[in-house]
């Protein structure tokens, strides 16, 4: 249990009554018959605590895979280096939990821009794990990477995820695409991401999740209430006009429970 000291559920009564657009607010209400309206309750991301502490553990069965999360983007400002540029040393150094200095101080000038505008911004976070066994995944309905992109289109606020090549690899030709490999096994190229046909192939994992604005705003906007009007109504209460920055340990905790899930079922192998 994590005792939330720290609570203003005064924050949310105006709300009572009424459904927030974007939010799970109307779903919950009609699914179970109630909601907490106090922050969201389970469709809150408070719920992801459990997660990191989960993930933490995670991560010493993993002692010598490595797992780094950071922002790539807020908005239209992106991150342009390859993640082997990167110092991920300095994923922490700055309020965005971006690694590439000048790309994190453009980010953080547009969050405070939003900001003061009273609205929100999404982004991505990009993970990669590195040093990864050969063997992970199952080759049909618990392939790595769709376990992968279960793990973090459950965290709260994701809209998409891709790994490897992702959408830009649908663009390309084959002779482009295929890794081809070296003598010992490892590939010249990884757009495969480390996975090939649901397996870990000790490449580098690499993914991007996709998070939408938060879709509380702090200004006018149309909702719903429960005697079906239209009303108009102003956000209020503690919320952050990016999310991006706050999910970068949920991202790795995510990854790492996964990863040790799989690590557990290939020491159940005989050998």
């Amino acid at each position: 249990m994590i005792p939330n000291t720290n609570q203003k559920s005064d924050d949310y009564s105006h709300i009572k009554d009424t459904y927030r657009p974007s939010h799970a607010d109307y779903v919950y209400e009609k699914k179970y018959g109630l909601r907490d309206y106090r922050g969201g309750g389970r469709s809150s991301a408070r719920e992801t605590a459990s997660r990191v502490v989960a993930g933490a553990i995670a991560k010493q069965v993993l002692k010598e895979v490595k797992i780094h999360a950071f922002v790539s983007s807020v908005g239209e400002i992106f991150v342009e280096k390859p993640y082997q540029e990167l110092d991920f040393s300095k994923i922490e150094s700055n309020p965005v939990r971006c690694p590439d200095e000048d790309a994190a101080a453009k980010m953080e000038e547009h969050i405070r821009e939003i900001r003061k505008q009273g609205d929100t911004v999404g982004g991505t976070v990009t993970c990669v794990i590195q040093n990864v066994p050969v063997g992970l995944g199952e080759p049909v309905f618990d392939k790595l990477h769709a376990e992968l992109g279960k793990a973090m289109l459950s965290i709260n606020a994701v809209k998409g995820f891709e790994y490897g090549s992702g959408f830009c690899g649908a663009k390309m030709k084959g002779s482009e695409h295929n890794d081809l490999y070296n003598p010992d096994g490892t590939t010249k190229t990884n757009l495969s991401g480390g996975i090939q046909g649901g397996i870990s192939n000790g490449m580098d994992i690499y993914f991007r999740v996709a998070f939408k604005p938060v879709a509380t705003l702090i200004q006018k906007q149309d909702v719903l209430d429960n005697q079906g009007n239209i009303v108009e109504q102003t956000g209020k209460g503690r919320h952050d006009p990016c999310v991006v920055p706050r999910a970068v340990p949920i991202v790795e905790a995510m990854a790492a429970i996964v990863l040790a899930d799989f690590y557990l079922i290939n020491k159940t192998y005989a050998k």
